[in-house]
This record gives C-alpha cells, sequence and structure tokens, in this order.
C-alpha cells in the first residue's frame, strides 16, 4: 500500500496510473452525470431525520478509476485512518457538504457523486472521545450521524493535498488507495461497523 505525505510526497511502491473511466457505473441509490459544483444547492436529500443527540455528519467514499478508495491517517491520532468526513452546517444540504469536506480536506475538486446511502448511519463516542470532543465543539453529542456519498475521482493525483483548500486546519498526514478490506480493518473500532456497511452499499462499485 503506498502512501503519500502532507506535502504530497510519495513513497513506493507508486500509485497506480490513473486511468478513464471506460463505462458508466451502475444506478445504486441515485445517479448523477454531474461534476462537482454549486449547483447542487438546489437539490435536497431525501432522508429520515437523524437521531436527536448525534451530530449530523457527511462522509465521502472516494473511488478511483481502478475502485480503489481514498484513505487517510489522522495527524493527532497516526494509526487512525479514515475517509473524508465533517459536519453539516446549520440549514446546508447533505450533497453540498460532502463536496466542501472533500474540498476542505483533500483540496479535490475534480470528483462527481456516483450515489449516496439513503438512510443516516451513527455510531457513539467512546466516552473519553466525548468528553474531548464536547470541549473541542463546546457540545455534548452522542455521536455522529452520517449521510455517506460514494464519488468518482475524476483528476490527476497532483490534485490531492492533504493541506486541503487552506480554509480549515489539516487534519491528516498521509493518504493511501486502499481496498474495502483495508479500509475496514485500518479504521478505528467504533467506526467500524458503519464503515462495513458503507462498504456494503457501494459493493457493486467496487467489484
Amino acid at each position: 500500500m503506498g502512501l503519500c505525505r502532507l506535502a504530497a510526497i510519495f513513497h513506493s511502491p507508486p500509485l497506480p496510473p490513473l486511468l478513464k473511466l471506460s463505462s458508466k457505473f451502475p444506478a445504486l441509490f441515485f445517479p448523477s452525470s454531474s461534476p462537482i459544483s454549486a449547483k447542487f444547492s438546489s437539490l435536497s436529500s431525501s432522508m429520515e431525520s437523524p437521531p436527536d443527540g448525534y451530530r449530523r455528519n457527511v462522509g465521502v467514499c472516494l473511488i478511483n478509476p481502478d475502485k480503489k478508495i481514498f484513505s487517510a491517517s489522522r495527524l493527532d491520532i497516526p494509526s487512525a485512518w479514515q475517509m473524508p468526513q465533517g459536519g453539516i452546517d446549520e440549514g446546508e444540504d447533505p450533497r453540498n457538504a460532502v463536496i466542501r469536506e472533500l474540498r476542505e480536506e483533500t483540496g479535490v475538486n475534480s470528483a462527481e457523486i456516483i450515489a449516496e446511502v439513503p438512510y443516516w448511519l451513527t455510531y457513539d463516542f467512546p466516552p473519553e472521545v466525548r468528553e474531548k470532543l464536547k470541549q473541542q465543539w463546546g457540545s455534548d453529542w452522542k455521536g455522529q450521524a452520517q449521510k455517506w456519498f460514494l464519488l468518482k475521482f475524476n483528476g490527476r493525483v497532483e490534485e490531492i493535498n492533504l493541506l486541503g483548500d487552506g480554509t480549515e486546519k489539516a487534519e491528516f498526514g498521509e493518504w493511501s488507495w486502499m481496498s474495502p478490506e483495508q479500509i475496514v480493518e485500518l479504521a478505528v473500532d467504533f467506526k467500524k461497523p458503519v464503515y462495513k456497511e458503507v462498504m456494503t452499499a457501494f459493493a457493486p462499485y467496487l467489484q
């Protein structure tokens, strides 16, 4: 598994070359052939309300033409690898939120929404994590209710920059393209059940 560090320094083995997709993905939850853009502001995701006490959040499953998934290690916990994610602002459509979070955390603009999980997936914070985030956020959340999206990366690897777009503090130190099994294996324990369900939901796109 080749790793890439914060300043986009590449390590052996090299990442597989990016290839142009030769066919469309089949429809799963909703099809989209539009590039990431602000026009999603006029759309609203169909879903039930998230459970009370959970912070509304989006998750980004970004795949390359080889159907590998983007994952990155946290700067504060280097052994913890995860897919990009982030909170949904008040009144923000989840599809706008996933676009924004991907750009803020990875610098990626060249991506396309392929599908979404049409329901909320939740995980609880362990007590020590909950207390730390209570101090950080000023709110006491039980955990996070996440809306997950599958996106196809259409750009060049040079576009990926863990400094993000400069609007937020960097969160990641290294990144790599991974298999679904690696995504689950390297996730922190309290996120594993959600990651397993995400991999199952998007399995038709990852085979």
